[in-house]
């Protein structure tokens, strides 16, 4: 393996870079040497069973492949390769003499914008993370279709991580591995019938492949995804939810399993419904998307003569990977209430609680009704858009959504008002028909609260104001067969009484 000491000797020295002091960041690929507004990466020369980078052949080869890959999706950050030289003075960059090794070269962007130092600031609320979620769905979108079987692409990736298990049974506990064998191996054949109707329906693509919190920058304010895997093609060839999968994971195992909801949430919005049956696969994904990550740490653990130093996070994340692929039976939670009674807040904070990690699917009315109209959350609609018509569609809309997800196997909340008693009995067939068992809650709140909260709203999807909630109001709405909740005090004690009414813990 080449030595690689003077080159980073040279790209860690300030008088390379014009006095500017130096910063190295290193993953277990690369070195990227941050200087002024500029950022200077290199491959690390290292041979892993999943990634070759041994040559400076190998090296240029996948620098150019990664400039190709990110350059149109982020080109606020990929500028060019440039070839490290040996000139009679030494090393340069960009020089005329013989390459030694090879640079790509981007502009530096605040260390305060990497999305994980912004999750780990406490900035990742619920509104950038349903930014995040419609720009992940917007990177998906654009990415190019690829011809492959979507159930051999994840058999071939179980058979990969199963030969790589062998030879870390020390790390990583022989039964815990073999559990997770058995039980993947078990749903990707039950699933595997969805995997390839995925596939033939254009759902494979060539897609980012490594998409988690380190690699996705505020731009702009805006998530943008960067630093796209570029070592192996089939690897970045894959169903998109499994890519989204791997960032639902990242964020989970970070304790932003919320986040992880509200960002999946907005993604299957901005599919309008045609995302939520292949939710059924979503086990399967994070579970081996997981796996991926437990096989990665001990593999670097071993790369860095650190072996152990990340074993006990390694079996942690395969036995959450274990408890991934035994999803429990969907339910159906319903909650309703006038407007300002604080029915979205409930479900927000309960959604991450019921099921699997993200937790239940949140449909809101309110945001099912921007979606239908084409417009922006916090664009107020014209009165036509709460016609009587216009608000069976909205509910329609949002049931027919709810029944393909259940059928998925995944958990839902429902949110809206279902002042009409037709629309509770509708909820009750969707669960009927399906099987599943409903809890519907009833958030009741003193007048002078409702209209308050409405009042302080800003940028919210709901267009409710004062004057609805008089109206809502004089329609006397009652519990009727649903739990009624006293939600007039703090946000937090109505969610706690939320959650008892539902058992949950």
């Amino acid at each position: 393996m080449q030595d690689q000491t003077e080159v980073v000797r040279f790209l860690s020295d300030p008088e390379s870079h014009g006095g500017a002091p130096v910063e190295v960041v290193e993953t277990h690929g690369a070195l990227v040497f941050l200087a002024g507004g500029e950022a200077y990466k290199i491959k690390r020369a290292v041979r892993y069973d999943y990634m070759d980078l041994s040559t400076p052949e190998l090296r240029h080869r996948m620098l150019r492949r990664e400039l190709e890959l990110n350059r149109a999706t982020a080109p606020g950050i990929y500028r060019d390769v440039l070839p490290l030289t040996r000139e009679a003075g030494g090393l340069a960059l960009g020089g005329g003499g013989e390459p030694v090794e090879w640079v790509l070269r981007m502009w530096r962007f605040p260390a305060e914008d990497e999305l994980l130092a912004v999750a780990e600031s406490g900035g990742l609320d619920d509104d950038l993370a349903g930014r995040l979620g419609r720009a992940v769905a917007g990177y998906h979108r654009a990415a190019p279709r690829r011809e492959a079987c979507g159930a051999q692409l994840i058999e071939d990736i179980l058979a990969e991580l199963s030969r790589v298990f062998a030879g870390m049974e020390e790390a990583l506990g022989p039964e815990r591995i073999a559990r997770f064998g058995r039980q993947a191996h078990a749903l990707q054949h039950r699933h595997a019938p969805l995997l390839r109707a995925r596939a033939a329906e254009g759902r494979v693509r060539r897609c980012h492949g490594d998409l988690h919190l380190r690699n996705l920058v505020l731009i702009d304010g805006e998530p943008v995804p960067f630093d796209a895997l570029e070592f192996d093609e089939t690897l970045g060839t894959c169903d998109i939810l499994y890519d989204f999968a791997f960032l639902l994971m990242d964020l989970d195992h970070r304790g932003l399993t919320r986040a992880a909801g509200v960002a999946l949430g907005a993604w299957l919005l901005e599919a309008a419904g045609e995302e939520d049956a292949g939710l059924a696969a979503l086990p399967l994904f994070l579970a081996v998307r997981a796996a991926i990550r437990a096989m990665v740490l001990i593999q670097t653990d071993e790369a860095r003569n650190m072996a152990g130093h990340s074993r006990d996070e390694a079996r942690g994340l395969l036995d959450v990977a274990c408890r991934l692929l035994e999803p429990p039976p969907p339910r159906l939670v319903a909650i309703g209430g006038v407007s300002g009674s604080g029915k979205t807040a409930v479900a927000a904070a309960l959604a991450p609680r019921i099921g699997l990690p993200p937790g239940a699917v949140h449909l809101r009315s309110d945001l099912e009704r921007k979606a239908a109209a084409g417009a922006p959350v916090a664009q107020r609609l014209p009165d036509a858009a709460y016609a009587e018509a216009a608000r069976h569609a909205v509910y329609d809309r949002m049931l027919a959504r709810a029944r393909t997800i259940l059928a998925a196997g995944w958990p839902v909340v429902l949110d809206a008002t279902f002042l009409d008693p037709a629309d509770r009995q509708a909820v009750a067939a969707v669960a009927r028909d399906l099987g599943v068992p409903l809890q519907a809650l009833w958030l009741e709140a003193a007048p002078d609260v409702l209209v308050a909260r409405v009042s302080a709203r800003r940028g919210d999807a709901s267009d409710a104001d004062a004057s609805v909630v008089r109206d809502q109001l004089a329609r006397k709405p009652e519990a009727g067969g649903w739990i009624a909740v006293d939600a007039t005090g703090p946000l937090d004690e109505v969610v706690t009484a939320a959650g008892r009414a539902l058992a949950i813990g």
